[in-house]
């Protein structure tokens, strides 16, 4: 990419950060005018105290009649009112700083993530499976907020720092327009350097923020496994990776800092240049010009004061230039394709459960086809098994009836209606699913097993539970259905939240059950509690179960033997033991006949 093309890139992704402020526009225009405000008192300090100076030149140098009485009538009000001005300008500038923190981090921060964690919500299930967790922490997190840290110093910092130099280079032309010149030639060199430097310094903060997006990544995944990583003694291991990218992450923050460092001492150069010049011109100008000793003092204040607001800006566009690399990521997100809406209407109540795939495709990759025309035909009531060899295609085809993912051609169908039509709402209604990976949130154990169904009541969350048989260890903890996971040290086995998940699934009472691979980590007691549940419960329900222990779905009423994305035979039990074919194959691998 060309730098002009890079130069237009940024100057977009910080027109669109201003553009996402829009809704606290009002309050931002309020940071204005206390800015206003500031400046005003910056310009009227240097003003007052020059002005003083010359009071106390003229009474010394002059005549002294009236001795101190008359030198304290003269100064007293414009001291008063110079203790007035600095006292307004730190008050104004006390409520600005505030107003713009609590604006831009409780509004657009939080306003930005909320957007951020909506937009996921409607982007494919593709997305999240590609990107790693950790990766979207980081840019919901950091980077977001070094998007409020630009607003913060484009609005604040840089606007204001613009107008107080514009401000002060007019009043200094009008004091002195000689004085003015020295320090008004030196500042466009300031600058300009600035600008070269923070430039160089944004390719250096992207590869930083790339690199941060991957250590989050190692860091979740390290203690999201962290029983794997002890039992392989991979310790050693993960200890180099961290290394590895911190390493990686240091050199660009150490380049990008050090580039965005040298900014300040650049202008502090120039303005003690400035600010030496002007003594020495201001002095000569004094003895042989005439010109007014408190003149001079003005312009020396305003000299020393000129030197805040460019570093302001030079920082600001250093910390600008960090800023656009964190919102280029999550700009990212949220330029994400979305699913298409889809507004048909499908009443769950109404639903008997009939499931047809029709000549069905579907590929994750276009370049590898996996599911090639298949059709499956499902009367209500039925229990239907999915089995296979790993990577046939058993758990895609589960995905394509939740709508993770759409078909690539074909339809599939429920109860006759083609679920493409239909909304994903009310298509993921249909079903209650129960992984092969539980998944329990921080909550009481009630709220674990309501989350499916959030309005049922305490007696309808455990007779559930009854019915999954996991109400007896539940009333053995300490504080039963109000235990909180994950507090306390409590801790529960592995079955035990597997019992839970399932609970939470006959809780919401929905017209088709999934299960994958449900009882493949619990232990043969529990898997024949959780067989009795299910056939209690799930009687007159059409139920799709994917299982590798082959003895979990013997009962089933149409068993689906699945290669290579298709369906190779399909029967119950005893005819396909029968047929001796790939089904047989399976099941004798697993126990011997």
């Amino acid at each position: 990419m060309s730098r002009i093309r890079k130069r237009r890139k940024r100057r977009g992704v910080i027109w669109r950060t201003l553009y996402y402020a829009k809704p606290i526009r009002w309050w931002l225009a309020l940071a204005g005018v206390l800015a206003l405000v500031v400046i005003a008192c910056s310009l009227a300090g240097p003003k007052l105290t020059g002005i003083l100076v010359q009071h106390l030149y003229d009474f010394w140098a002059g005549d002294r009649s009236g001795g101190a009485a008359a030198l304290t009538a003269a100064m007293a009000p414009g001291l008063l009112l110079l203790l007035g001005v600095y006292v307004t300008h730190s008050l104004f500038a006390y409520l600005k700083m505030r107003l713009m923190n609590q604006v831009v981090s409780r509004h657009f921060t939080c306003d930005l993530r909320i957007q951020i964690s909506d937009k996921i919500q409607r982007l494919p299930v593709k997305f999240v499976d590609d990107t790693p967790v950790g990766e979207v922490l980081q840019r919901m997190t950091d980077d977001v907020s070094r998007m409020g840290g630009t607003v913060h110093d484009i609005i604040d910092t840089m606007m204001s720092g613009f107008l107080q130099i514009i401000a002060i280079a007019a009043v200094m032309l009008w004091e002195d327009w000689r004085l003015a010149l020295m320090v008004i030639v030196l500042m466009p060199l300031s600058v300009w350097l600035s600008s070269v430097l923070a430039e160089k310094s944004s390719r250096y903060y992207r590869e930083m923020h790339r690199q941060s997006g991957r250590l989050y990544s190692v860091v979740e995944e390290s203690y999201t496994n962290y029983a794997t990583t002890k039992a392989y003694n991979l310790e050693e291991y993960n200890h180099q990776r961290h290394e590895e990218i911190n390493q990686l992450q240091r050199k660009a923050e150490a380049r990008a800092n050090f580039l965005g460092s040298v900014v300040q001492p650049v202008i502090a150069f120039s303005n003690a240049l400035a600010y030496i010049l002007i003594n020495l011109l201001g002095g000569w100008l004094i003895v042989y010009q005439g010109v007014e000793v408190g003149t001079v003092m003005t312009i020396v204040l305003f000299a020393r004061q000129i030197a805040s607001p460019l570093e302001q800006i030079a920082n600001g566009m250093s910390n600008i230039q960090h800023a656009t690399a964190a919102a280029g990521r999550v700009f990212a997100i949220l330029d994400q394709e979305e699913e298409p809406p889809i507004s048909g209407h499908l009443d769950g109540e109404t639903i008997e459960g009939r499931v047809d795939f029709e000549d069905v495709a579907f590929s994750y990759d276009k370049l590898k086809p996996l599911i090639r025309d298949l059709t499956i035909h499902v009367e209500p009531g039925q229990k239907v098994a999915i089995v296979g060899p790993t990577g046939a295609g058993k758990t895609t085809i589960v995905n394509l009836l939740m709508r993770f993912y759409d078909v690539d051609s074909g339809c599939i169908r429920v109860d006759g209606q083609d679920l493409s039509q239909v909304s994903r709402e009310d298509s993921r209604r249909l079903f209650a699913m129960v992984l092969q990976d539980t998944w329990l949130f921080q909550g009481t154990i009630a709220e674990n097993v309501a989350y499916g169904r959030p309005d049922a009541s305490r007696e309808e969350i455990e007779r559930a539970c009854d019915e999954a048989y996991c109400d007896h260890f539940i009333r053995t903890l300490p504080k039963g259905y109000d235990t909180v996971i994950g507090e306390d040290n409590i801790t529960i086995s592995g079955g035990q939240k597997q019992l839970l998940t399932i609970a939470r699934a006959l809780l919401s009472d929905r017209k088709l059950l999934i299960l994958d691979e449900a009882t493949s980590n619990v232990d043969t007691r529990t898997e024949i509690l959780i067989q009795k549940a299910m056939d209690k419960l799930m009687r007159d329900r059409t139920c799709f179960v994917i299982a590798h222990r082959l003895s979990t779905i013997v009962d089933a009423d149409n068993i689906l033997v699945v290669r290579d994305g298709q369906i190779v035979e399909q029967g119950n039990h005893h005819q396909l033991l029968e047929k001796k074919g790939f089904y047989y194959q399976l099941y004798t691998s697993q126990y011997a006949v």
